[in-house]
Order: C-alpha cells, then structure tokens, then sequence
C-alpha cells in the first residue's frame, strides 16, 4: 500500500511539474509573440499551415508510389497533430486570461474593491486588466470620499439640531411661563431678557450658517479695497473693551506704525477679528490677556489674535477650523452669544480669509492660543 501511494504521489507530482512546464512554455511563447492579435494570427497558421501541407502531401502521394510518399504524410499528419496542440494551448491561455478578467469585473460589480486581476502575459488583455485596475482603486476612492462626504452631511445636520433644539426648547418655555402669567415685574423683565439673549444666539447662528453656505459654494459678491489695518483692528480692539473688562482680561493691539494697508473687504475683516478676538476673550480667565499682533510679510500681511487662556488640546488641533467641531475643554472655538457657541466662528473665519486669498492656522504658542493669518496687501 505504501509503495503503491508513494507511487500515485511521484505520478501525481510529476503530473503536476509537467503542467507547469507546459503553462510556463505557453507563457513564454504569448511573451515571443506579443499583442494578442499576433497570438491569434498564429493560432489560425497553426490549423490552417497543416491543412495546407496535408494537401500537398496527398498531391505527392498521388505523383509517387514508393516509400518517399508514405514517409511525407506521415510527418505531415504528426507536423499537424503538434500545430493543432499548440493551437489549441495559445487560445486556452487567452480564453484563461479572458475568464480571469470577466471573474474579476463580476467581483467589482457585486461590490469588492480589494481584488486585482493579473494575467499571464504582457500584451492587450494585460493592458485592459490594468485598465480595469485602475477603475476599481477609482472607484473605491469615490466610494470613501462619498461615505466621508455622508457622514459629514449627517454630523452637520446633527449639530444644526442641537444648537437650534437647545434655545427654542428655553424659549419655550420662558414664554409659556410669560404667558401663563406664572412671572411678574422684574423677573417678567429678567424672562424676556433672557429670551432676547437666545434670539440673538439663533440669529447669529443662522448668518453664520448662510455666511459659511454662500463662502464654500464660491458665491462671493464683496468689493475689496485698501484697508488700513492699523485703523480696523484699533476699531475692533475697542469695540471689545466692555466685553473684555466684564471678565477682567486684559485687550490690546500692538502694530508697527508703517503696516502697509491690507487688500480686503473691510467687513469681513472686521468679522473675522471679532470672532477671533472673541473667542480669546471667552477662553481667558481673569487677569490674562489678549493681543493683537500684526507684521509685513512677502506679497502681504500677517496678523496674529495670542491669548493667555487655556489653549487648545494637540487632538484638537487639526479640527478646529471645521464646522460645529467643539473637542475637549479649550479646544473648538465659536462666536455665539450663548456662551457654548455652535462651533461656526473658526470655519466662518477660514472661509473668509481663504476667499481673500490668504491661509489661517494655529501657531506655536507656550501658553494660550496663537491664531495667525494673512491678508494680500497693497503698496
């Protein structure tokens, strides 16, 4: 029993080298010959060429009787019987390498992105499995970015939910307690008051929100114009004084008096130095600080908002600028009056700076948040 296995083993192995052999030399010779059409012109030779030489071997055969005759039919059949094999293994290797992309276009359609089809040879059918190649890593980059692109869109409408659902529940309830008459005087006052505060944070939000739509779809209409940078920021340092002195924190700008003006529009400017300087403000405690910085750069500006708050968190980092990203404590910044904020400043600001043609970042700061960016300039 062990002899006769060991003899099926040494058969079967054999068989097994003899194939290898046989799929290797196809190979060498689909490489030889080249494109396919080339393989296929020489599979045609290979049947029709015997057919021909049999002809004509029969013709002599007729002419001549003697053993000249017989010997010639005899190695034109075997010349035939060898052209016919080959024939038949150069079109199975094609038909293999076919069936091998067919396989491959069947497992894409039913949804597999990690699959790759090769084929034996170098020739077209090589060129269209690396054609079909390159659409399945295609497809499965558009697929990703659409899963991300998805995710986003149902984050967004998430966050848009909650910081709409949180002041429209309060306002609510303050005025069914107006209405009912449940409040009276001064804490009647104090209710609308506070009502008035979240009308404001929804407003706010709803502009940021339409601002943010309109900058990312291009729809941009501003006039841009000479901006004298020492004149804004002196402006809008100002305009946050009482904000500022309200949580004890320190505001002011420091700007070389030869700052050449900024190519901007002064509004959105304006927007952007509030948010960020807000922002500041919030994430400061008592007795800190906030400083407007500004210097010339090559081709333009540069201005830097850099507050002794509590900064913001390295995971938190490469987040801040996206929309209704909030992280951990100090990390997301906003510009709503409520406090929290809904995440919008940063993004709000980035949209504008970019579409001024100028970059936002977080710069290196020991303590505190350092927020740069830069602006073209005129002069």
């Amino acid at each position: 029993m062990t002899s006769s296995g060991a003899g099926e083993g040494a058969q079967s192995g054999r068989g097994r080298t003899a194939s290898s052999v046989t799929g290797s030399s196809v190979a060498g010779v689909r490489a030889a010959t080249g494109s396919v059409s080339r393989q296929l012109a020489l599979t045609v030779s290979l049947a029709i060429v015997p057919v021909l030489v049999t002809l004509i071997a029969f013709t002599v055969v007729m002419v001549t009787s003697d053993g000249a005759g017989l010997w010639v039919v005899g190695v034109t059949a075997l010349a035939g019987l060898i052209s016919i094999g080959g024939a038949q293994l150069v079109s199975r290797q094609i038909v293999t390498d076919v069936e091998r992309i067919r396989i491959g276009v069947q497992q894409v359609a039913r949804g597999s992105r990690e699959i790759r089809i090769t084929t034996a040879a170098d020739d077209e059918l090589r060129r269209l499995a690396d054609s079909v190649n390159a659409l399945i890593v295609h497809l499965g980059k558009e697929e990703e970015a659409r899963r991300q692109s998805d995710a986003a869109r149902r984050d967004l409408v998430a966050a848009i939910s909650h910081d709409l659902r949180t002041p429209i529940t309060s306002l609510r309830l303050l005025a069914d307690s107006i209405g009912d008459e449940l409040v009276r005087g001064d804490e009647r006052r104090a209710y609308a008051d506070r009502m008035a505060t979240h009308i404001r944070s929804l407003s706010a939000l709803i502009d940021d929100l339409f601002e943010l739509s309109r900058l990312e779809a291009g729809d941009i209409t501003w006039s841009l114009q000479q901006v004298p940078l020492d004149e804004l920021v002196g402006e809008t340092v100002e305009a946050m004084r009482a904000q500022a002195d309200a949580k004890g924190v320190k505001v002011l700008a420091t700007l070389p008096p030869s700052l050449a003006p900024a190519h901007a529009n002064p509004e959105k400017l304006q927007r952007v130095l509030f948010n960020l300087i807000q922002n500041a403000i919030r994430h400061t405690p008592a007795d800190g600080a906030v400083v407007v910085r500004a210097e010339a750069t090559p081709g333009g500006v540069e201005i830097e908002v850099a507050d002794t708050g509590t900064g913001i968190a390295p995971g938190d980092r490469g987040r801040v600028f996206t929309a209704f990203y909030r992280g951990g404590d100090g990390g997301a910044r906003s510009t709503s009056d409520s406090g929290g904020g809904a995440g919008l400043g940063l993004a709000v600001s980035r949209a504008i700076v970019e579409a001024h043609g100028g970059r936002i970042w977080l710069g290196d700061s020991e303590r505190g948040t350092s927020v740069h960016f830069t602006l073209p300039a005129i002069g």
